[in-house]
């Protein structure tokens, strides 16, 4: 029986963030939340989750955040979810992501170091990896970001290992595909205004609140030639961030790296026909020119994380995912209109 001990959720009152709140609340864990609110949602957060509004880079704020909550000497744990996540956005303003991926994440780290609060859990990604060359991808597969998102995950990532190796602290840095869902029950979900995740856009526009789907690229290597990525559910997600964190308690000396997939693919035009079937409607889809970048499939080898904590997911299915996000953007319809 894994000890709980209580959890600070960076960033847990947005998409991610929530759900793992939610996740560790199910399950029975001390957990309580640190978000400034610029991208995240106060109603996110569940009823008596504490809510500290502020900067994971305040010292001072999380000096207090550890003593209030029993963190500290030995105890506690972080999952940080706090950062920027706009790819295009990280091109065109790169010292954005770099001073909040980057720079803050090491303040973090640091207050955890000087408190003593032992475990850590990393929200990373699957651009660290770029453009791969195999696919399925490994965590041992060559790490060369192609955009500043990337790689302030990626130099975030070896800060955790240096840490590690220095001080009484273990990590998991688990690496996101493409996510996407909504919890089962409707309790939160992507809420963000001007979301690029495909599933998210398509069902706005299924529900009417985008005129049409924008697909880039017809040309890819692939079945369709359209780009083929690995989405996961959020709450299969989170679920793994509460199975790594127990890892980690379990096995104190031991850090993890692992990718958070299904280990298959669907297209755009897939995704796409999926959210026609669920609505019984076609969504007008827009062809549109490659973005820079984009590979023609990444897709998980999910074989270490699957080998490493007894992670089975729940709703990997496409169809699922697409009426769980369908779901919650019509709720997030009633609640933006209170």
């Amino acid at each position: 029986m894994t000890i709980k001990h209580p959890v600070l959720v960076t960033g847990g009152a947005g998409y991610i963030g929530s759900h793992a709140v939610l996740a560790l609340k199910d399950a029975g864990w001390p957990v309580a939340v640190i978000d400034n609110l610029v991208t995240g949602f106060r109603f996110a957060i569940p009823d008596g989750v504490p809510l500290y509004e502020g900067d994971i880079a305040d010292g001072a704020l999380l000096a207090r955040i550890f003593a209030e909550q029993g963190m500290g000497q030995g105890q506690g744990a972080i999952m940080h979810f706090a950062g920027s996540v706009v790819v295009p956005e990280s091109v065109s303003d790169p010292l954005k992501y770099y001073h909040n991926n980057t720079a803050k994440s090491r303040a973090l780290i640091a207050a955890a170091v000087e408190a003593g609060v032992p475990h850590f859990i990393f929200s990373s990604t699957a651009a660290t990896y770029g453009i791969p060359e195999v696919s399925p991808v490994t965590e041992d597969s060559p790490k060369v970001p192609i955009n500043p998102y990337g790689m302030s995950k990626l130099m975030t990532e070896a800060m955790l290992a240096d840490v590690g190796r220095a001080h009484a602290f273990n990590y998991c840095a688990l690496r996101y595909f493409n996510v996407a869902g909504a919890d089962p029950q409707a309790r939160t979900g992507q809420s963000t205004a001007g979301a690029t995740h495909l599933i998210k856009v398509a069902v706005e526009a299924a529900l009417g609140k985008r005129s049409h789907v924008s697909v880039f690229g017809t040309d890819f290597d692939t079945p369709d030639g359209t780009g083929v990525r690995d989405y996961i559910h959020v709450s299969d997600l989170a679920n793994a961030h509460v199975l790594a964190l127990e890892a980690l308690i379990e096995q104190p000396a031991r850090s993890l790296t692992m990718n958070c997939g299904y280990g298959r693919g669907f297209s755009v035009l897939e995704v796409l026909d999926a959210v026609d079937r669920v609505t019984n409607q076609r969504i007008d889809r827009q062809l549109e020119g490659r973005r820079a970048g984009d590979p023609d499939a990444l897709i998980s080898d999910n074989s270490r994380i699957k080998a490493t904590i007894p992670w089975v997911p729940r709703y990997a299915d496409l169809p699922t995912i697409v009426e769980h996000a369908l779901a919650w953007e019509r709720k997030l319809g009633e609640i933006q209109q209170r």
